[in-house]
């Protein structure tokens, strides 16, 4: 088995100087497999995003990356394409032990691992590789009859990924290539234990690939890529370059008991069908999710307490437009890729401000253009400052029009009746 540094040292001699791609430039300049240059025209993509045009004539060459950049920049199809094209230009991979991988994508959310996984399928579609998503929340002997068979890339969730390792279900020692995406959330969220324990499991880091993601890089998140990546090549996509200028953002500044109004109105006035509302409680998210539902308005509710299953029809419910108006905390704020959301509302100001970041994120993707609506109350007007500071540039703060103040009617029907199931109050979340 011929390890991917070996193997790109001695077969390709990619650089930019050989092989330039502008921002925007064609994929057919990276020479991929023609599997993997249908599978994008299929999809409908032919030009490279900038951090897609900066990571991957490195990573198909084999390099080590530490990339800084923001959900929705297209950073997810620059790793996948690096670790596909491999495996094609590497036949036998095919042909390893059940539960023997030779890509790992670890990623800290449920939502995004499937995200990922959903991501990977179309994009390997014209192949034989098989990608098995492994989170938990999900039934784990049906997972554990997948990687009964032979997986050439697990996708998973640092927690129910540990299982599996010790109880001989994965094996990781021939791993070739390790992706870490959102290593930032993953540290905020007390994972970085778990991941050291699986980079443990995987070869050194002189023999696989590895590539890192973050969308901000603090000091530790420095010293853990120093650590987990050999001579690694760092590429850095400013987000104001990104998402953020494909958004038009406006902070309207009311009283908390206006907010509603301001947020019924908005969606009555301007017919709007497609929006995520961010709060930062759970239970001040049900407390909004079942006001516009008694309203009449379409909805839905993502929230961390929600069960995996009940998550994931809503999120499909939502992208087909089932449901009009997704209320979430943010657990929706990153791995979300749902397209033509027009608006999203922060009903609340995040108290972090790179959270706000991610929330914008969730419209104005790939280049399309969204609003984000914040409602600022004498609470929320606090926040404002770490954010400007985080944007490097103040936000538009007006008071809103009197339409938006209008009185909101009396609800038109009653509380939706919810199973006992359909929320783990008070239950930490699986991982």
């Amino acid at each position: 088995m011929k390890f991917i540094k070996k193997f790109f040292s001695e077969s390709r001699d990619r650089s930019e100087e050989d092989n330039p791609i502008e921002i925007g430039g064609d994929f057919a300049l990276l020479d991929l497999p023609d599997e993997l240059n249908d599978a994008i025209a299929n999809l409908g993509f032919t030009r490279c995003t900038p951090v897609q045009k900066e990571v991957l004539p490195f990573s198909l060459d084999g390099k080590d990356i530490i990339a800084q950049a923001q959900t929705g920049t297209g950073k997810t199809a620059a790793f996948l394409i690096s670790i596909i094209t491999y495996d094609l230009e590497n036949p036998e991979l095919n042909q390893r032990p059940p539960g023997m991988p030779f890509a790992l994508i670890i990623a800290p959310t449920r939502e995004l691992v499937l995200q990922i996984s959903k991501d990977a399928d179309d994009l390997a579609g014209n192949t034989d590789i098989v990608i098995v998503p492994v989170v938990g929340g999900i039934d784990y002997e049906k997972q554990k009859k997948a990687l009964a068979k032979p997986v050439g890339i697990v996708v998973a969730t640092p927690g129910r990924l540990l299982d599996f390792c010790r109880s001989n279900v994965i094996d990781l020692s021939q791993v070739e290539l390790l992706i870490i995406d959102e290593a930032d959330r993953m540290l905020s969220m007390g994972f970085i234990p778990d991941v050291k324990a699986i980079i443990q499991r995987t070869p050194n880091k002189s023999r696989r690939q590895t590539q890192l993601f973050s969308a901000t890089f603090s000091e530790d998140i420095r010293r853990l890529a120093a650590n987990w990546t050999l001579d690694p090549v760092r590429i850095e996509i400013e987000p104001e370059q990104l998402a953020v200028n494909t958004v038009h953002q406006v902070v309207y500044l009311t009283s908390e008991e206006d907010k509603y109004k301001v947020l019924y109105n908005l969606i009555k006035v301007h017919d709007l069908s497609k929006v995520l509302v961010f709060l930062n409680r759970r239970d001040e998210t049900r407390k909004l999710e079942d006001k516009l539902y008694r309203h009449g308005f379409k909805t839905g509710l993502l929230t961390g307490e929600v069960p995996q299953k009940k998550r994931i029809r809503t999120l499909d419910q939502f992208k087909q437009g089932e449901i009009e108006i997704l209320v979430a905390t943010d657990v929706a704020g990153r791995g979300i890729h749902v397209d033509d959301i027009s608006h999203v509302v922060n009903y609340n100001l995040p108290e972090d401000p790179e959270d706000y970041v991610h929330r914008i994120g969730r419209t104005g993707r790939a280049g399309a253009s969204g609003i984000s609506v914040s409602l600022a109350c004498e609470t929320d007007s606090f926040m404002l400052p770490g954010i400007e500071e985080l944007l490097g540039n103040p936000l538009a703060c007006e008071q809103p029009a009197m339409e938006l103040l209008n009185d909101v009617p009396p609800p038109v029907r009653k509380s939706r009746q919810r199973s006992s199931g359909e929320y783990n109050a008070g239950r930490k979340p699986r991982r």
